[in-house]
């Protein structure tokens, strides 16, 4: 893998807690601007810029974008972001509960995206691609970072060791509860060599960011007739954490209608293709589960297996295959507007709280594990979308990568 240092903007220790935000695609519209109420240090006004426009503003309009421009340069202006004096790799800790991960930050190359050696397990939406993709452009920077994983490596493992039981150059506890951590690292020339020895990456979350990042430099690239390969272009922002560090969480499904069936009319067609147990767990207790949520009431539904592949092996795929497609017309959950997903961190009340206000049906599965991420993502094979769900999550605004 090639990793590489960067000189790019970040907060000061001092405005670190007020700039750091969740990441744009796990807040609505609303809730990104409830968050960001009476604190204009927030990352969310570049990333969710829709929020400082007059309500009903389309989030992909023009404006959108050159108010996050907008948003981004006054953050700077104000010295609440710093360029960095030298290039840098960092190390990022979180901690939620008892559960920590640290990462190494740096930028990685589009060209080993565009190769697979940094692996993908996800199609994209094509309206949320093309969202960052022009912020993305609008900016010159990647505003979040992608979460990679790698198989681990006891060379990294003794270097991130060694470097964070120095003291930190950032720490605080967002008011969610979860601790942030950030060591510099100048040069990063250790760290550099140490990811050569790692084969590939994987993209555990953020194949939007990605996949924008590689069209926007795929474009700058071919405007550039000096071009060299060594520009900031070629180049994207990650935080690269080993497999076993962690913490998948389910990524659940409401679905909006029961396509024409009654309840009772929808059980007795699912009942035709896998076990429907009533008064189930909201949450499924172990991999081969699944959980649904209908008209009041919580079902375990246990499909039959068997299936040869890793991918048709999945709960979610099961799902799809069997329910989705057949019995409530989501043939593509990518671009359906009949689906949506909810991460696993809102938990099952979310699923209740959808079914009982809107009707229609939720479904609650159990987590994917990063072990089976890496075999397919290995098997070049395609998971279904929004199969997995990973806490916590990285914040934006902590590492920006301006090109």
């Amino acid at each position: 893998m090639r990793i590489r240092a960067f000189q790019g903007l970040r907060p000061t220790p001092e405005s670190a807690t007020k700039i750091a935000s969740l990441p744009y695609d796990v807040v609505n519209t609303a809730e990104a601007r409830e968050l960001a109420a009476g604190n204009p240090l927030s990352f969310l006004h570049v990333v969710r810029a829709e929020i400082d426009l007059p309500e009903g503003t389309d989030p992909y309009s023009p404006e959108v974008y050159a108010q996050a421009k907008a948003a981004l340069t006054r953050l700077e202006a104000e010295g609440g972001l710093q360029r960095e004096s030298e290039p840098c790799l960092y190390l990022y800790r979180q901690q939620m509960g008892e559960h920590v991960q640290t990462g190494v930050v740096g930028v990685f190359n589009i060209e080993d995206y565009e190769n697979n050696l940094i692996k993908k397990h996800e199609k994209t939406r094509k309206a949320k691609e093309d969202d960052r993709t022009a912020l993305n452009r609008t900016l010159s920077a990647h505003p979040g970072p992608v979460f990679l994983t790698y198989k681990g490596e006891q060379a990294i493992d003794g270097i991130v060791d060694k470097i964070t039981a120095e003291k930190p150059f950032v720490q605080f506890t967002a008011p969610d509860g979860v601790e942030h951590t950030v060591w510099r690292v100048p040069g990063g020339s250790e760290l550099v060599e140490a990811f050569k020895t790692v084969p590939v990456a994987y993209v555990a979350d953020g194949h939007h960011r990605s996949a924008s990042a590689a069209r926007v430099g795929a474009e700058r690239r071919a405007a550039n007739p000096s071009h060299t390969g060594d520009e900031d272009y070629n180049w994207f922002l990650a935080v690269a954490f080993p497999g076993d560090q962690l913490n998948v969480l389910p990524y659940n499904r409401y679905v909006h209608d029961l396509n024409g069936r009654t309840p009772e009319q929808l059980i007795a067609e699912i009942s035709k293709v896998c076990e429907v147990t009533e008064g189930a767990s909201p949450e499924p207790a172990a991999y081969g589960d699944v959980s649904m949520y209908l008209d009041g009431k919580w079902y375990g539904l246990k499909f039959p297996g068997g299936e040869s592949d890793p991918i048709s092996r999945l709960d979610v795929s099961r799902l799809q295959d069997h329910i989705l497609a057949p019995l409530l017309d989501i043939d593509d959950p990518r671009t359906s507007e009949k689906i949506d997903f909810i991460g696993g961190i809102r938990g099952t009340k979310e699923l209740v709280k959808l079914v009982d206000n809107g009707g229609g049906v939720a479904f609650s599965v159990y987590p994917v594990t990063v072990d089976q991420l890496i075999d397919i993502a290995d098997a070049d094979a395609i998971m279904p979308p929004k199969s997995t769900w990973f806490e916590p999550k990285l914040r934006s605004g902590l590492f920006i990568h301006t090109f």
